[in-house]
């Protein structure tokens, strides 16, 4: 490097003694031996200089324009005969016209324009990282940065569906400065491929990292199971469902319901919340004894997720002489009947074998038949403990068949009493059971009136709560006449089974409010009775052949 040697050649020694007299116009600034460090953004220069008089400053101006328009002054800091300089804020890669300046108490003296010029800008240097914890919609990604000339004051990453992505693109901005960060890329499209690279911008502009590549995930949907439906009446039922959120969160859950099939939220539907979890609906505005199709829903950003369709027939009601009284559909099936492992040691050994029964469809009455229902189609209450609501009793065998014929005559249908595999099917819950000891639940007091709560009354019927179908008292308040002969049970499987072909006492089920332990109130109970037997505990409940 050269350096400056500043050379002061005086127009005339005679003057020195006396400075008012001097011509600085006169007085030559020779530069000579330079020694610039030169960077995109600074340039500094180290002299020596000698100079006979006082100097109040010594600067560098730099300018773009030779003619030094818009020029900037830089001071120059002194030691001894030495001095330093330093311009900055300049442009990078630009040629500059510089000269010395020294000003004295009267004047000042130039040196002549000499040029330099500066480098490159050094940008920051950055790193991409590898992209991870990719799904359908988001993925993270980063970087590390070194500074160059300026601090950094934005960094992150940028991508897009298309190579070499910029800021012009998607970006995130995380923070400033050097070193290593973690972005979160969001706002993704499924399984979609994406170029991705770290950024750092400085004052000297925006440096990349290389560019990485990674492929989003198919969205994940919720998961959604449908419960099963209960509660059904004429006009309303319950289900429900599970939701696992997926991707997103779930905005709005519930069921949704048609006729048809394959229910969706275009149709009748219930919003039931938000989120992951379980919840209940009330299916309403029900037509009765119609076969509707259910299933619940989940809705996220990403879609509608559905779970299982299930299927239910609304009740169906009918009216003779003025009482109504409720039918519920059972949908046939198979099942396990007698001693199964649920009923545990309670079990009679009459319940035994277990064996496997396969019915059809019918209707069973949602209710034991009432006093007044009776009244209303044979005209006359014979009941011990009296009350409109609460169910008939002191009716034997044969009573119940005259009644059943009448009912025939007065509705045009064709009523009978259930068969014992029926009775029991209808009472496990058909096919939504839930494997109850009772029915309706493990708790007999929940469901049943017997000896343990009724006071030894018979209750009003639906007092207590139902059994998966919607079905009342099917465990305790009267013993109900079956249609069956009562015989022991054999081990094969049956289809529609009708009992024996004979015998001396006909099947009573269900347990009663005189029953003095809960054991005569489960569903596999059986219990028997002369066709002619009267009693204060014996009542029926009606099945309707579709």
């Amino acid at each position: 490097m050269k350096r400056i040697i500043l050379f002061i050649i005086a127009a005339t020694m005679l003057l020195s003694g006396c400075k008012k007299y001097i011509d600085y116009s006169a007085i030559k600034l020779e530069i000579t031996n330079e020694n610039f460090s030169v960077t995109g953004t600074t340039a500094t220069l180290t002299a020596d200089y000698s100079w006979p008089w006082k100097v109040v400053s010594i600067a560098m101006e730099v300018s773009e324009d030779e003619g030094f328009a818009n020029a900037n002054s830089f001071e120059a800091s002194v030691s001894g005969n030495s001095l330093t300089v330093t311009a900055n804020g300049l442009k990078a890669e630009t040629k500059y016209y510089y000269r010395m300046r020294l000003n004295m108490e009267d004047g000042k003296v130039e040196s002549e324009t000499k040029t330099f010029v500066t480098t490159e800008y050094i940008l920051p240097t950055v790193t991409t990282s590898e992209v991870d914890y990719i799904s359908a919609t988001t993925a993270k990604c980063g970087g590390e940065v070194t500074e160059g000339d300026y601090t950094v004051t934005a960094r992150g990453v940028c991508w897009s569906t298309a190579d070499n992505p910029t800021l012009d693109d998607s970006h995130t901005v995380d923070g400033g400065g050097a070193g290593s960060f973690i972005s979160n890329i969001t706002g993704l499209t499924e399984n979609t491929t994406y170029y991705v690279r770290s950024y750092a911008t400085s004052s000297a502009g925006t440096a990349y990292g290389e560019t990485r590549t990674f492929k989003t995930t198919e969205y994940i949907f919720p998961t959604v199971t449908t419960s099963e439906v209960d509660y059904i009446s004429a006009t309303t039922a319950k289900c429900g469902g599970e939701v696992t959120e997926g991707d997103f969160t779930v905005t709005a859950r519930g069921v949704c319901w048609n006729t048809n099939g394959n229910p969706t939220v275009a149709d009748s539907h219930t919003v039931d919340g938000g989120g992951a979890g379980s919840f209940i609906s009330n299916v309403t505005g029900l037509t009765e004894n119609t076969t509707y199709y259910v299933r619940a829903y989940a809705t996220s950003s990403a879609d509608t997720a559905y779970g299982e369709t299930r299927t239910f027939k609304t009740i169906f009601s009918l009216t003779v002489n003025g009482v109504s009284f409720d039918m519920v559909y059972v949908e046939g099936g198979r099942f396990d009947m007698g001693a199964t492992s649920e009923q545990g040691s309670d079990a009679d050994s009459d319940e035994k074998p277990v064996h496997s029964v396969t019915l059809s469809d019918y209707y069973i009455g949602k209710c034991e038949v009432t006093q007044e229902l009776w009244e209303a189609v044979m005209g006359s209450n014979p009941s011990h403990f009296k009350g409109a609501q609460n169910p008939v009793e002191r009716v034997h065998w044969y009573d119940c068949q005259e009644f059943v014929i009448r009912l025939n005559s007065l509705t045009g249908r064709t009523f009978r009493l259930p068969t014992e595999a029926e009775w029991e099917y209808a009472a496990r819950g058909g096919n939504k059971s839930r494997h109850y000891k009772y029915s309706g639940s493990d708790n007999i007091d929940e469901v049943a009136w017997y000896d343990g709560n009724s006071g030894s009354s018979t209750h009003a019927v639906g007092t207590k709560s139902p059994n998966e179908l919607g079905i009342y008292d099917m465990s305790g308040n009267v013993l109900e006449w079956c249609s069956d002969w009562y015989g022991s049970y054999s081990a094969g499987a049956q289809t529609n089974p009708q009992g024996p072909s004979s015998g001396s006492f006909r099947v009573l089920r269900g347990g009663s409010l005189e029953s003095s332990y809960a054991g005569r109130c489960r569903v596999s109970y059986r219990d028997r009775g002369h066709p002619n037997a009267i009693g204060h505990t014996f009542g029926l409940r009606l099945v309707l052949v579709p």
